[in-house]
């Protein structure tokens, strides 16, 4: 009995060469080619000599340059293009890229330049936040390319919320305080993080406004100037009050003049309320009740930075921590 091939209908013994190989079947439109070593080197090699492509166009120098991993090359690109969407070439109202603000300008500033866009993606840093953070635009971008990713979980939100305020009402200058991320060495030699208040405002940059034409134009200043080496244990920066449960002041040292201006003879028996700013006494607060539901003396709680009013009018920011002492009946700033 002959049988016969399904394909040709030839009989088998007279032709094998009709039927499929094992092993060298056509590719279908399900099942393409797979990619072989030599053509997935020869891509990682294409993208390689692209990113070093787009580091040489960078605006640093070329040690910065040879520093960069693939990750923080990306980042400044992003950084830049963004830059460049917001602040075409040409334009009068372009920010500083690279050195092209001198390390000179920088060093009278009290803080460091920040630009952001509407969604609050960083458009631009200035160098010197280093001085302020320790931290080099390269290392900053590393956490995140929004201002929300450089600060303190606790304070997102917050920051969230004046910004939409802000946008809102372009024009109108906002501040907010909050904590923003340093490096180890920093935290090491300083015990935490670094308290920043930004005072910002959005900008139309071309008309028509709208979001994708404005910037968030800020400076960023530190809120506690940080001891030198030679008067580390010096407590001129420092003043102590007391207080009842209610925040009304039973006592505060002498130093309180050289701070707010006032004698301790005017604040003993006043709120600490009357003295803060309107936006700050939900945040004093949150801390009032957070130190008077702690159990026993001596308990404590976290820190807060607030405005507080100077005799002459003027605010003066504060960071206050707070603890019950005398046998919980009283509390200590």
């Amino acid at each position: 009995m002959t049988i016969f091939c399904s394909h040709c209908h030839r009989p088998l013994q007279a032709e094998m060469s009709c039927l499929p190989r094992r092993g060298k079947q056509a590719p279908s439109a399900s099942k393409p080619f797979r990619s072989t070593k030599s053509a997935s080197k020869a891509r990682r090699d294409q993208i390689n000599a692209e990113l070093q492509a787009l580091r040489s166009l960078l605006p640093i120098s070329v040690r910065e340059k040879e520093r960069l991993s693939y990750l923080h090359t990306m980042a400044l690109v992003c950084l830049q293009l963004r830059g460049a969407q917001l602040f075409p070439p040409g334009t009068h109202s372009a920010p500083p890229v690279g050195p092209a603000l001198g390390t000179e300008l920088l060093s009278l500033l009290p803080g460091f330049l920040l630009v952001l866009s509407a969604n609050g993606k960083l458009v631009y840093i200035s160098e010197n936040v280093a001085q302020v953070l320790g931290l080099s635009v390269v290392e900053l971008l590393a956490q995140g390319d929004t201002v929300f990713d450089l600060l303190d979980g606790r304070a997102q939100e917050d920051v969230r919320k004046k910004l939409l305020l802000a946008q809102e009402e372009p024009g109108r200058e906002v501040t907010f305080v909050s904590e923003m991320r340093t490096s180890k060495a920093f935290r090491l030699q300083h015990g935490g993080n670094r308290a920043v208040a930004v005072h910002g405002r959005f900008t139309a940059l071309r008309w028509p406004a709208s979001p994708s034409t404005a910037a968030f134009l800020a400076l960023c200043t530190p809120v506690v100037r940080l001891p030198a080496d030679d008067d580390a244990g010096s407590q001129d920066n420092l003043f102590q009050s007391t207080h009842v449960l209610d925040m009304t002041f039973t006592d505060v040292t002498d130093s309180v003049t050289y701070h707010l201006g006032y004698c301790r003879e005017e604040l003993i028996g006043q709120s600490w309320y009357s003295l803060l700013h309107p936006e700050d006494a939900d945040l004093a607060a949150t801390q009032h009740k957070s130190v008077g539901e702690s159990l026993g003396a001596g308990a404590a709680a976290g820190t807060a930075v607030l405005r507080v009013l100077r005799r002459d009018q003027t605010w003066a920011w504060l960071r206050v921590s707070a603890r019950r002492d005398g046998g919980g009946h009283t509390i200590t700033c």
